[in-house]
């Protein structure tokens, strides 16, 4: 039997989860949340796969034995493409991973090319060029790697303004390629790049992209995702305060309080 009070786990390397927790909240308003970070980590972008996948399962399963969630998020797209097999394999609870939504963005496009922004990591994995073989076929899909948009994500959940060239070189990186400028979806392969929508979406329109351009990532997915694996199990009667749990030492959140409380984040504690 399933506890009313098991958390949902959200994990990611930083604050990119944020964005899924959002939706998920939304779907399922009573579910207590636990959210880790692995900070220490943080970028994931830039490890290998084997460094990956080490520090995915073995925070999990720290997490897991702590925690004793009904299910695990894995909210990160650059752990899900290259640890989601791995963690499923050693966990022994239901895991969710997040993936570049490509199927989505091949079926609204109407021009026919799609955009992707993710780290270096995700952009090179095989599992990537899965995804657009099996729902991309007859597009084309034009990819960049991004990762300053982590670390402006970041800045901006700690309350600073990203400078706007971070934006604008992004969106060049993707536009500048040949076809670029007939791109009318981009993927935010990266769970941190929809906290950061709104400063893309004015670089894309100063690039000059079409104005019918959509932005697409993976969250209202997951959402329906951990809905249907949770349908039928019981809840609090009221949602419980959030926990957020971070590799690190616990001074390194507080700057990012104001924006954890804005999701119920409140206790703050280090792993």
């Amino acid at each position: 039997m399933i506890s009313p009070d098991a958390p949902i786990l959200v994990f990611d390397s930083g604050i990119g989860g944020l964005s899924v927790l959002a939706k998920i909240r939304k779907v399922l308003p009573q579910t207590p949340i636990v959210y880790s970070a692995d900070y220490a980590g943080l970028p994931y972008g830039e490890k290998s796969e084997i460094e990956v996948a080490t520090r995915v399962c073995a925070f999990l399963g720290r997490l897991s034995e702590r925690y004793r969630p009904r299910l695990v998020v894995i909210a990160c797209n650059t752990a899900s493409t290259i640890a989601l097999a791995h963690a499923r394999a050693v966990l022994g609870v239901p895991i969710v991973g997040t993936v570049p939504a490509i199927k989505p963005a091949a079926e609204q496009t109407q021009s026919g090319v799609i955009g992707l922004l993710g780290t270096k990591a995700t952009i090179r994995q095989a599992y990537v060029d899965k995804l657009e073989a099996e729902h991309a076929g007859g597009k084309t899909l034009l990819r960049h790697a991004a990762p300053e948009l982590v670390a402006a994500a970041e800045a901006k959940l700690r309350g600073e303004t990203p400078d706007p060239a971070i934006f604008a070189a992004a969106i060049a990186g993707l536009a500048s390629q040949p076809q670029g400028d007939r791109i009318d979806q981009i993927i935010l392969g990266c769970t941190h790049f929809p906290l950061v929508q709104e400063e893309l979406a004015m670089a894309s329109s100063e690039a000059g992209l079409a104005s019918n351009m959509d932005f697409v990532d993976g969250s209202d997915g997951i959402a329906r995702r951990v809905s249907y694996l949770t349908e039928g199990q019981p809840w609090p009667d009221s949602p419980a305060a959030g926990i957020f749990i971070s590799t690190g030492p616990v001074e390194q959140i507080e700057p990012y309080r104001p924006a954890l409380e804005r999701y119920n984040l409140t206790q703050i504690m280090s792993l």
